[in-house]
């Protein structure tokens, strides 16, 4: 078993893990809608440029993640091994990185493939999900 399977299987072995990606679940579907639908809304019916757009949902529900992260996924009765500040600090580098990914495929991929922006931006925040948690998980809020 390679270290990375091991590693895996560690991080979601348990108990605490299996609620913890419930929670995620919730609070992960919570900020996607309000990303992508005010995103889509800002795009859409308001006017605004998709590259506009995507920093003000992104933005906004930046900080209503890492909320609910700290509050409601990954809280923690004896606290975290980080202060708060460090935790912000490595959100915020995760942050930058998914970001970056989402502008890039947005910007190069529609062209690539002859698809709406909208249904690339849509399709890259989404996909996501599943990594931002192991990464949250085991570099962030452990």
């Amino acid at each position: 078993m390679s270290v990375a399977h091991r590693r895996l299987r560690a991080l979601t072995g348990s108990r605490l893990v299996n609620a913890e990606m419930l929670r995620y679940a919730v609070g992960g579907s919570f900020t996607t809608v309000w990303y992508v639908g005010l995103t889509l809304t800002l795009s859409g019916p308001v006017g605004l440029p998709i590259q506009i757009a995507i920093p003000c949902g992104y933005s906004t529900a930046l900080v209503l993640h890492f909320l609910l992260q700290r509050r409601f996924v990954f809280r923690r009765e004896e606290g975290f091994a980080l202060a708060p500040h460090r935790q912000l600090r490595r959100y915020l580098s995760t942050a930058f990185t998914q970001y970056s990914l989402a502008a890039l495929s947005t910007a190069v991929v529609p062209g690539l493939l002859g698809v709406p922006e909208r249904i690339v931006y849509t399709v890259t925040a989404l996909s996501f999900a599943a990594i931002t948690f192991l990464v949250l998980r085991a570099h962030v809020f452990h």
